[in-house]
């Protein structure tokens, strides 16, 4: 296994820059998830990695070689695609054995990888089948054990999780995670899905218009986003945000409600963002007036969408509670859990507690 280094890496079509500048360090082992909306440049820059997009400026290593130039079957890497990639008309034991009998291995390597990918993957009962008689979740799994079989330096995934229905998302997820705490492998993998990012990854990547906008562990990003984007796009679903004023007793929202934010680094009457998530939200009868527009109840969980004089606040309750569109209740938080950001940059404000 290897480290990845990316220094600088810059990336056009034409005269639209896609990647602007990104830089990144992956440790030896470590599993990082490159995340962003849609066009945030995580896939690109993924292909990038692999060799399939050429880069235009910076550098990329590969351990300790510089791979700009070299082509992707000599950058010892194994990708697993969005759509699987099988070919149809091999069967499972043949998709699998296919790369090692393409560099020409011996026949005994290539039995030898094939049967310790199968055991890994659960695949051994389906050897002998071809793709079209298996299901979503078996295809992803004979993708991921042709990676295998190569024993490459990095594993990268390109949203591989995408065509799968939502249980058995959450299986392959545990099932990826599970994967590389055996084989111990560098991965890198693409998703837009940050709740697969928060439980899947050692470090997070936060992309957004071609740059990074934020690194760190899961939990880091969520309790501590650098600006307006994380904090909006890290945490399902996502973090309410305000404007607000800074007053003697912390800020004050348009409404008048006061938020009793300690410690704010700003003058009388500064615009500002107030921040707070919604599983931070409870009922108080101190707390800001709402009006109830929508309630959700989950089972475990009650999710209410509320308007707090024209602005929309979500507010997920661990209990159950007997509220119906059109009551009227009071929301607070603990300070401790309220993030603030300057309402013009969006970069995150440090409390001075």
């Amino acid at each position: 296994m290897a480290s990845v280094n990316i220094q600088d890496a810059r990336k056009s079509f034409g005269t639209t820059p896609i990647i602007r500048g990104v830089s990144i360090d992956i440790r030896n082992g470590e599993f990082v998830v490159l995340v962003g909306p849609s066009g945030c440049g995580k896939s690109t820059l993924l292909r990038m990695i692999a060799g399939l997009e050429s880069i235009d400026a910076g550098e990329i290593r590969i351990g300790d070689r510089r791979v700009n130039g070299l082509l992707p079957k000599e950058r010892d890497i194994a990708m697993v695609f969005q759509n699987y990639a099988l070919y149809p008309h091999l069967t499972v034991a043949e998709n699998l054995a296919f790369s090692l009998k393409l560099s020409r291995a011996p026949q005994t390597e290539i039995d030898e990888g094939v049967a310790r990918a199968a055991k890994i993957l659960g695949l051994e009962p389906l050897l002998k089948r071809r793709p079209k008689e298996l299901s979503g979740g078996q295809r992803q799994r004979v993708a991921m054990g042709r990676a295998i079989v190569r024993n490459p330096q990095v594993f990268l995934f390109d949203e591989p999780l995408s065509n799968l229905d939502a249980k058995l998302r959450v299986a392959m997820r545990a099932e990826i995670r599970e994967l590389h705490q055996r084989l111990k492998a560098t991965t890198i993998y693409v998703t837009h899905d940050q709740i697969e990012a928060m439980t899947m990854a050692d470090k997070i990547v936060v992309m957004h218009d071609g740059v990074v906008e934020q690194v760190g562990a899961p939990l880091e990003l969520f309790d501590r986003p650098r600006n307006v984007f994380v904090a909006a796009f890290i945490g399902s679903p996502s973090m309410n945000l305000l404007p607000v004023k800074v007053n003697s007793q912390g800020v004050v929202d348009n409404a008048g409600n006061h938020w009793a934010v300690p410690g704010v680094p700003g003058t009388s009457g500064e615009a500002l963002t107030l921040g707070v998530r919604p599983e931070h939200l409870r009922l108080d009868p101190s707390g800001v007036q709402a009006r109830v527009v929508v309630v959700e109840s989950t089972g475990s969980e009650t999710h209410l969408v509320v308007d707090a004089a024209g602005t929309k606040l979500t507010c997920v309750l661990r209990e159950r509670v007997n509220v119906r569109p059109g009551d009227h209740v009071r929301l607070g938080s603990d300070s401790a859990h309220l993030h603030l950001f300057r309402a013009d940059s969006g970069e995150r404000i440090e409390q001075m507690h």
